[in-house]
């Protein structure tokens, strides 16, 4: 779990980026996808866009206004995604630990 300090239309919000935050976004990044591949199920998964986005939200300090959300949720998205390529990268450059090998006794 860490902080984040991020702006949006000169307000400062403090994002507690957890494990569940980064779940919600990566759902909502596949509601979106689902419903720009398919325009008519947009009022299927409407709901379940605004509930997840509510549910991300919940994770800043202070609330955020209506007029705030959407960008609030964009940069949110790119903190999210930023965090998970530094943890690939940081697992690709990552040696392998050499196996240790068993000595039989004698």
């Amino acid at each position: 779990m860490s902080s984040k300090e991020i702006e949006v239309n000169g307000t400062s919000f403090r994002l507690t980026l957890t494990d569940q935050v980064a779940s919600q976004v990566n759902n909502l990044k596949s509601l979106y996808a689902t419903a720009y591949e398919d325009p008519e199920s947009f009022e299927d998964v409407s709901s379940e866009i605004s509930s997840t986005i509510n549910q991300i939200a919940e994770a800043v300090e202070p609330n955020a206004t209506d007029s705030d959300l959407d960008g609030l949720i964009q940069e949110i998205i790119k903190v999210v995604e930023n965090k998970e390529a530094q943890v690939e990268k940081e697992l690709q450059q990552k040696p392998e630990k050499p196996k240790k090998s068993k000595k039989s006794k004698k």
